[in-house]
């Protein structure tokens, strides 16, 4: 495959992944489901250009992202987890065991999802105040809301993944061949 064929497909992706993330300014709900669907196009970048080039694109999004979204918490979630767990997840899942792939899963969702919470105190200046309502604090609720999310997230990542290889990767790979 030709390094220009690489750097166009990674430069649509990346470009598409922005514009998506855009959009968190436009549908103010979107600021979790925009970029999850987002980090959803880097399967694409994965299964054509490998993991290397994924990387390189989420690195860039990430960073244009950090640099010129207004919903900077959307842009957190992205670099902090939704942008790289579709790369890491076939990673996970070249394992052989179903059980440790499902620790290994709710471990890093886990880990990162509780680095965003303490980012956006430390670094975004939110007051620890903000998350009480009614005498409850709502970071453990929304990480046990999160978890169960998180399960069908990742069913829905892994049926794009089939979607993509039975349709759309039959169709790139005729249209590079010739």
């Amino acid at each position: 495959m030709k390094t220009s064929y690489k750097v166009s497909l990674g430069g649509i992706i990346g470009a598409l992944s922005l514009c998506l993330m855009l959009l968190t300014s436009v549908i103010p709900f979107g600021t979790f489901a925009v970029p999850a669907f987002a980090g959803m196009m880097l399967i694409c970048v994965v299964i054509e250009l490998g993991y290397r080039w994924a990387f390189v694109v989420y690195a860039i999004v990430s960073t244009m992202s950090l640099l010129l979204l207004a919903d900077k918490e959307a842009a957190l979630y992205y670099v902090v987890f939704l942008g790289f767990y579709p790369i890491i997840k076939s990673l996970i899942e070249k394992l052989k065991t179903i059980l440790v792939q499902l620790v290994l899963k709710y471990a890093v969702f886990n880990i990162c999802i509780v680095l965003a919470f303490y980012l956006s105190i430390y670094v975004f200046s939110i007051p620890k105040d903000s998350f009480n309502l009614f005498g409850v604090y709502l970071p453990w609720v929304f990480l046990i809301l999160g978890n169960i999310v998180f399960l069908v997230y990742d069913f829905c990542v892994s049926r794009i993944v089939t979607v993509y290889l039975l349709k759309i990767h039959k169709l790139l790979a005729n249209k590079t061949k010739l």
